[in-house]
Parts: structure tokens; sequence; C-alpha cells
């Protein structure tokens, strides 16, 4: 098994969205382990029934680490400020109660419309102490919340209000604000605690994920600018008449990845 550091997860968004909301999520996360994931990244869009589904979630990931730790993430789709600027508290403390729920120890959100607000920093950080959970910021697709200053700006403000956060780094997000994933990896490395494996290609109207190998961002020095150390989560389409099969090649490809030479 991989070290705990160094684990690979599937995101569960990557088996499509349809399909997860006509199966759930804990059908898709028994298919991971039986892939051979170290764990799993539970998408907050994708509940069907959080009060039901958590905690199965929760008890599958406790049944499961008898044979095999599952490390799960909680991925919130609301961002952690409002439009209007300020610290959206109800929504963290509702991720925070849902990660919980799920017993997981690492919350997923983004900044949203940050504006710089010390009260936002001394509530955010009284939430987090009192949650015992890591809240990392993952750089999203937008203007706001998914370029290179605008996520500059929140970490300098929040390094000098004394929180220092971890980031989720995706790689494949940055192309969609036209922004440059080696720069940023180069920008943020040191801070990065989590990566979502992702490669885009360009379609005429948009960008889509795909596998790392089939990216057309330069992926391979990317993952060397970031920490060879934490956990990678597949984030891209996984398809298949065997999915099982699809999955478990995926997984051995990114971890193929990660023991390559610098």
């Amino acid at each position: 098994m991989a070290p705990s550091a160094s684990k690979t997860l599937i995101s569960l968004t990557s088996f499509g969205a349809a399909e997860v909301l006509r199966h759930g999520q804990l059908w898709f996360a028994r298919l991971s382990q039986a892939a051979g994931a170290d764990g799993v990244e539970v998408r907050e869009e994708l509940l069907r029934d959080a009060a039901r589904e958590l905690p199965e979630l929760a008890a599958w990931a406790s049944e499961a680490a008898h044979g095999q730790a599952m490390d799960l993430v909680y991925s919130c789709p609301q961002p952690l400020y409002a439009a209007d600027g300020a610290l959206a508290l109800a929504t963290l403390q509702h991720a925070i109660a849902a990660s919980h729920r799920l017993g997981a120890r690492r919350l997923k959100m983004s900044i949203g419309g940050f504006a710089a607000r010390p009260e936002g920093f001394d509530a955010l950080a009284q939430a987090l102490k009192d949650a015992g959970i890591a809240l990392l910021i993952e750089n999203d697709q937008t203007a706001d919340a998914g370029t290179v200053q605008a996520l500059e700006r929140f970490f300098a403000a929040a390094d000098a209000a004394g929180l220092q956060l971890p980031m989720t780094f995706d790689m494949g997000n940055w192309a969609y604000q036209g922004e440059c994933a080696l720069q940023a990896a180069q920008c943020f490395s040191g801070r990065v605690g989590y990566v979502h494996a992702k490669g885009v290609q360009r379609l005429p109207a948009k960008w889509v994920a795909v596998p790392l190998t089939e990216s057309a961002l330069p992926w391979r020095a990317t993952l060397r600018a970031l920490p060879a150390d934490v956990p990678r989560a597949i984030e891209y389409p996984l398809i298949g008449d065997d999915l099982e099969a699809v999955t478990r090649r995926e997984l051995q490809s990114l971890r193929a990845i990660r023991a390559l030479p610098a």
C-alpha cells in the first residue's frame, strides 16, 4: 500500500454525474476500492440524500479500514466567500458538519468572491480550530478563484492573519482562465497538500478533462514542480464496459507516473 502521504484517490465525479446520481456514491466508492484506490473524494453536488449517504460512506470507510485504510475527502461546491466578499460562515459550518458525518479529514472548497476582511479570517481560523479538519483551497475555473493573482492575494492575506492554509492544486483548471499550470505549480508548490491529477484538451468551444497522458498542457513538468509526497486524485472521465478494469488501469498509470524519476 502507498504511504499515507502519497495515496492515490478517485474523485467520484470522474464516473459522470448522471451515473453517480443513479447508482449513488457508495456504489462507486466500493468500485474504486475494488480497483485499488487508496480513497475517494465525495462530492456534495452528487449526493442524493446526504443524511443517509454520508453515514453509509463513513461506515464503509470504517469497515474498509480493516483491510485497506481508505482516505476520504469532502468536496463542497459552494465557495468560502460570498459574492460580496464576506466569509460565508454558514456554508463553511455546513461543510464542516458534512465532513464530520463522512469522517473526512480534509475539506475542499474554492475561495469564491474573497475580499480582504480581517474579521473573516478570525472567524475562519476559529471554525477550523474547533473542527479539527484541514481546509484545502482549490483553484476552480473562475476568474475570482482560478487565477494565480486571485489566489496569491487570498493566501497572502491569510498568511498575514496567521492562517496558513494548504491548497488543492487542480492541474487542469488553470487552462479555463488562460493560466499556465506550470507557473502556478512553481508559485504554490510550497503549500500544496492535495493534487487533482487532471489533463485537459481544447475542443472548439471549450476545454475538456482527459487523462494526464492525453493532456495538451505540460503535465510532466507541472507534476515535477509539485510535492511528490501528497495525495493525488484522478479527476477525469472514467468510462468503459468494464469500469473496474478501466479504473484499475488509470490508478496504475498515475502511480507509475509518480514513480518516474524527476
